[in-house]
């Protein structure tokens, strides 16, 4: 753990650069190719990578205690030839590390795949609509999660809450709504849900398995229905891409408070009387989310809380998902500095989560600090993780670099 610290501290120092906004400060909106003079007509592409040392001492004997391991690799463009209309295209991989690599990268999984792909329209200003593979998921901000400015480490796993459930990687095919009425924004879609879900537990008489749309058909648990609201209090945060940001580094002043919900008539499955019966799958979600500068100098605050109530069904468990509630929020504080010298962002994380089918709790504890070398267009991170479920507990130790174009 010392040889982590250590290595944090030496590539912060050697690699410290101005770093005054969320961005680079010589970012300048990234790589855009712009087609005429009015700004309407235009392509942007980002890219970003972001790669892994991770240490655990809950690996099995002939497994080395530190792995390392591509965590993301991601292209994104989007662009619109007027105003109304947009088209947005998103590939990567994921999670790539010696265990699941492939000796010519062909058969092996992760393999790099499409994350989203969508067009929308504006019909108003207060009205988009859309359709195709996309990411504007309902339920809570953090469902919605940005992977390019998270604060912590990585996203709450369990606020991802249909990932390979109903979806491909946090993304359906459907149709969606978003917009704005004043302060309040919304986002709300009706999708299809997958057939080959992550699920394939067999049926049982005491606990759902999430197999609706596969053993009941399309005609009866087919569709899902999702929505977002939030309520920006301070300054109105841009919802033109759903990608919800983790922290702003104190270049914006936001107070939301959101609540939302997912919905998937008969989406899991349990026996009754040896036949399947289908069971509806319900999530509510209320979250908070404040960012802010402090003072004259650079500093800032920001503090993430979500409830969320989960009913996969009954006693439903499966990994990050389970039937009962769950509490998380984080919070983290940039330390004032001037524009010369690297930021650092001190923070701490906390799940507690109620599992229905055990009689035992789920936690997790998140210490952390990043080192923003030029905003988060190049950041470290470095996180302490524990993990405890009954008699099991893990804990973990993590170096991350990223840098994204």
């Amino acid at each position: 753990m010392r040889h982590y610290i250590t290595l944090f501290v030496l590539l912060a120092l050697v690699f410290s650069n101005s770093a005054f906004s969320q961005g680079s400060p010589n970012y300048k909106g990234g790589f855009k190719i712009k087609f005429d003079d009015s700004d309407n007509k235009y392509v942007r592409i980002l890219t970003w990578v972001q790669t892994q040392a991770n240490f655990s001492d809950s690996r099995p004997d002939d497994q080395a205690d530190v792995s390392f391991q591509l965590r993301r690799a991601r292209l994104l463009v989007y662009g619109q030839i007027t105003k109304d209309f947009l088209i947005l295209t998103h590939i990567g991989i994921n999670s790539l590390n010696a265990q699941n690599m492939d000796p010519l990268g062909a058969d092996g999984a992760p393999q790099v795949f499409m994350h989203d792909a969508w067009a929308q329209y504006d019909i108003s200003d207060q009205i988009t609509v859309g359709g195709g593979l996309h990411y504007w998921n309902g339920l809570s901000r953090l469902n919605s999660q940005s992977t390019l400015n998270l604060m912590t480490l990585d996203n709450n796993r369990s606020s991802w809450a249909t990932l390979g459930l109903t979806d491909q990687f946090a993304r359906h095919v459907g149709v969606f709504a978003k917009g704005n009425f004043g302060k309040l924004q919304y986002n709300v879609a009706i999708n299809e849900a997958i057939v080959n879900g992550l699920d394939t537990n067999p049926l049982s008489d005491t606990n759902a398995v999430y197999q609706g749309a596969n053993i009941l058909g399309t005609a009866e648990a087919g569709k899902t229905y999702t929505g977002y609201f939030a309520y920006n209090f301070l300054n109105l945060e841009s919802n033109f891409l759903p990608y919800k940001v983790g922290t702003y580094l104190g270049t914006e002043r936001i107070f939301n408070v959101g609540a939302g919900f997912f919905h998937h008539p008969n989406g899991a499955i349990i026996l009754k009387e040896n036949q399947s019966v289908g069971e509806n799958v319900t999530l509510f979600a209320a979250d908070l989310f404040y960012d802010a500068p402090i003072g004259e100098n650079g500093a800032s605050l920001t503090s993430y809380a979500v409830f969320q109530s989960n009913d996969y069904g009954t006693n439903y468990f499966l990994g990050p998902y389970s039937s009962g509630e769950m509490l998380y929020g984080h919070f983290g504080y940039l330390l004032s500095s001037t524009k010369s010298t690297t930021r650092f962002q001190p923070y701490v994380s906390y799940n507690y989560t109620f599992i229905d089918a055990s009689d035992q709790d789920r936690t997790s504890l998140g210490l952390g600090i990043n080192a923003y070398l030029n905003g988060h267009n190049s950041k470290l991170t470095l996180e302490y993780k524990s993990e405890s479920f009954g008699t099991i507990n893990q804990n973990t130790l993590s170096l991350q670099a990223m840098i994204y174009l």
